[in-house]
């Protein structure tokens, strides 16, 4: 089993780009075909982690290692994820100065661009609708939208602090989702 974790997130580490949450959709396939968690239970721990500090593919690599094995599954996950990266940044670093201006080298990391945007926007309308803020009950949408609308607005024109807008945010969940 631990072999399997680590051998599967340094899959995971070596062929996804963009980082975070361009990574949650390779992380999702990689764990369903593995059959650690069912969608709802990665879809909660991927909202765990992006609630800790730290990168989510990290803290979504280690949730479910520890979900299948424990310390020892969390700790070779977070290997497995995090090798693939710094190897390849210690490798790029020496290299990277002498190529960054060549005109394939910039082609090639605008043409990744488009595909990071979409890998992200899959992940986000694939949780929202696992979630239950697309295709859920119409009152539901309508206290997730004003939540999250409140939350773009506090984050992107008054520039609150992410940690007050989580807690606020989670507060107004308690508030008008409570049965």
């Amino acid at each position: 089993m631990l072999w399997d974790l680590f051998w599967t997130f340094t899959k995971v580490g070596v062929i996804s780009f963009g980082g975070g949450y361009a990574m949650i959709p390779v992380i999702e396939h990689e764990v369903q075909a593995h059959q650690w968690m069912t969608s709802q239970q990665f879809s909660q721990a991927v909202s765990a982690a992006g609630m800790a500090p730290g990168p989510i593919a990290t803290n979504s690599a280690i949730f479910v290692g520890y979900q299948t094995a424990g310390v020892a599954g969390a700790a070779v996950s977070a290997a497995g994820i995090i090798l693939p990266s710094f190897l390849l940044i210690i490798l790029a670093a020496a290299f990277f100065r002498k190529v960054y201006k060549h005109r394939t080298t910039k082609s090639v990391f605008y043409g990744l661009r488009p595909v990071v945007t979409g890998l992200i926007l899959y992940a986000a309308v694939h949780f929202a609708v696992l979630n239950g803020l697309l295709g859920g009950k119409v009152v539901s949408i309508l206290w997730s939208v004003v939540i999250m609308g409140g939350a773009l607005v506090a984050l992107g024109k008054y520039k609150v602090h992410p940690l007050v807008v989580l807690l606020v945010s989670g507060l107004a969940g308690a508030a008008f989702f409570t049965v």
